[in-house]
């Protein structure tokens, strides 16, 4: 791949992640950065993956220096030994690791950690990640820590809490006629549902959060821990699975049938009060793409006042769509008087919001379990003061962070007349495929969140871009000057490539069954933007947004993919001809097939 097909598709020259597939016999695993992913038996995917996981005090994953790498493979067995280095504050741990696959079906993947100084740590171990798809609600056997076991399910609905602690060893099937045991030693496991931050994967992680973190790994001390995988043939009918596109020909077959009965919804794009004079300047861009909304961020704490909501009017004067107000309650004192004094503001400034939407400034920060919830009002007396000071406006609540924190801090949707919140997909990963896999949790994401706000509710979800606005677990977001692939940075560069726009597209239709009222993929400007820097011309996800404006109100029809992993598609109807868009999910061409068999090359996208 040329630099200039890099920056094409991923708006930056650093080449992705690649790794090597690892065989013996039915058994498959990918070695990736020191890591195993998508590990198969008979093609069916048994584990997401396996990982020594080192994490900073802000939740940041420290990069590994592997070194003294060895690898060896025969048709029986794969045997890889290697020493991962990780830095954090000037402090060192080196991490001696093996990994040992056999055609049996047997994987086992060690490691001896040692510190070098005092090394500060929010997590220093194995994540064994169970894929989502298939699994949830499926039986699982939870063997505990003190030898007791449970028969129960992974969970239907996303837990906003762990749904298993002090973790042995987890049994399961990844197919009718294979039972899979993952038994994990060295310390206490736990399990949380990370499909609420939008992971496609059940994580169980070393070191119960209930204990203190950040922690210390003493200087000259050992941390071992193992992950023993027994993978077992449970009967004579095989069902072989499907190894991936990566290693087929055949097309990807599209079906699209009539309607769904639920409409395309209503698209907006944030503008913080920072990017308003990129967006007035670049007004006619904004009225090329014909957004239906524009999400106006407010911000008292972050010393937003007047001033910006003046700037505000200003654009709606010269763009005149429906402003939805989002306002950050800054909740110092008396909540009828700070509503009123909003209300004054606005009034002053002129704007006329066609939507207010409130969430308290410390919600947008993240209490995970063990943890103190922060001194903050009731969501009724936020919401009842909102509702005094505005009584004829459309008042919407839920969180302006993601869908973590709305499942574990539910409104009285009583009150309400909207629930929103937001998405991101590199909390945890940030390679391209993990980013993709976001897209398989989506549904998840919304039938949870229907569940809590009721179907027949407007529900609004957004932004949801790649880059992280706003960090609810740590102090900050990232910053990105090298232009990397890093978790929990505000910039990511795949905003600017072909990338973004097929994901978004993905996001359009992986949503599709969840009937929302209003959806924001993207800011207008800015590092989240669909506009280039200089404000004169629109990315490929701005030409996107303004297709996918331009659906809104339209009826879904009835689309799928046989390898949705691979190809995104999302059918309109359009008068008398239905309208089908697709997106090319990965970084090599894939042939398609509908009308007629096509090839898109890697993340493009073909709309009308």
């Amino acid at each position: 791949m040329t630099r200039t097909d890099a920056t094409r598709l991923f708006g930056t020259q650093q080449p992705p992640v690649q790794g090597r597939v690892l065989r013996a016999g039915p058994l498959e695993a990918r070695l990736e950065n020191g890591n195993l992913r998508y590990i198969r038996y008979d093609g069916h995917e048994v584990l997401r993956a396996i990982s020594y996981v080192v994490r900073d005090r802000n939740w940041g994953t420290l990069t590994p220096k592997i070194s003294r790498l060895g690898i060896e493979e025969t048709r029986s067995g794969f045997h890889v030994t290697y020493l991962a280095g990780y830095s954090n504050d000037g402090a060192d741990l080196t991490v001696e690791t093996r990994i040992q696959g056999a055609s049996s079906g047997r994987l086992t993947f060690t490691a001896r950690a040692v510190a070098g100084q005092d090394f500060e740590t929010n997590r220093c171990g194995f994540t064994v990640l169970h894929p989502i798809n298939g699994l949830a609600g499926a039986p699982v056997t939870v063997e505990h820590c003190d030898g007791s076991v449970e028969e129960t399910v992974f969970p239907e609905l996303i837990e906003p809490w762990q749904p298993f602690k002090s973790i042995r060893a987890l049994t399961h099937a990844p197919a009718a006629h294979l039972k899979a045991c993952c038994r994990m030693e060295g310390d206490d496991f736990e399990m949380e549902d990370q499909r609420n931050w939008s992971d496609a994967s059940f994580k169980t992680y070393v070191r119960p959060l209930e204990l203190p973190w950040p922690y210390v790994v003493p200087a000259s001390s050992e941390l071992t821990q193992a992950v023993d995988l027994q993978i077992e043939v449970t009967g004579s009918a095989r069902a072989a699975g499907r190894i991936g596109r990566s290693d087929a020909l055949s097309p990807v077959d599209i079906t699209v049938n009539g309607p769904t009965g639920a409409t395309f919804p209503r698209i907006g794009l944030l503008v913080n009060p920072e990017d308003v004079a990129q967006a007035l300047g670049s007004v006619g861009l904004l009225s090329d793409i014909g957004p239906q909304a524009i999400l106006c961020h407010f911000d008292p704490t972050a010393s937003h006042g007047v001033e910006d909501l003046r700037a505000f009017r200003e654009l709606q004067q010269a763009f005149p769509a429906a402003f939805d107000l989002e306002y950050v309650v800054a909740c110092e004192g008396d909540l009828d008087a700070e509503f009123a004094r909003l209300a004054e503001m606005i009034a002053e400034s002129g704007l006329e919001p066609a939507s207010l939407a409130v969430c308290p400034s410390v919600d947008r920060q993240s209490t995970p379990p063990g943890s103190s919830w922060p001194d903050c009002p009731p969501l009724e007396n936020i919401y009842q003061a909102a509702r005094k000071a505005f009584p004829r406006t459309v008042l919407g609540g839920g969180m302006f962070s993601y869908f973590t924190e709305l499942n574990r801090k539910r409104p009285p949707t009583g009150l309400l007349d909207f629930v929103t919140h937001a998405t991101n997909p590199i909390v945890h990963a940030a390679d391209d495929e993990s980013v993709m896999e976001t897209l398989e949790t989506l549904p998840h994401i919304t039938r949870s969140a229907r569940a809590i706000i009721r179907a027949d509710m407007p529900y609004r979800l957004g932004p949801t871009t790649i880059g992280m606005r706003q960090n609810p677990y740590g102090a900050r977001t990232f910053p990105n000057p090298n232009e990397e692939r890093i978790c929990m940075s505000s910039d990511d560069p795949r905003q600017r490539g072909l990338f973004a726009a097929a994901w978004t597209l993905g996001y359009a239709a992986a949503i599709a069954p969840a009937g929302l009222q209003q959806w924001v993929p993207s800011a207008f400007a800015g590092p989240r933007g669909v506009v280039t820097k200089s404000g004169d011309d629109l990315l490929p996800i701005g030409r996107l947004v303004k297709c996918l404006a331009r659906l809104s109100g339209l009826p879904y029809l009835t689309c799928s993919t046989d390898d949705p992993r691979s190809v995104a598609a999302l059918g309109v109807a359009t008068g008398g001809q239905p309208t089908l868009l697709m997106a090319n999910l990965t970084g090599r061409p894939v042939e398609v097939r509908h009308a007629a068999t096509a090839t898109l090359g890697p993340y493009e996208i073909v709309w009308p």
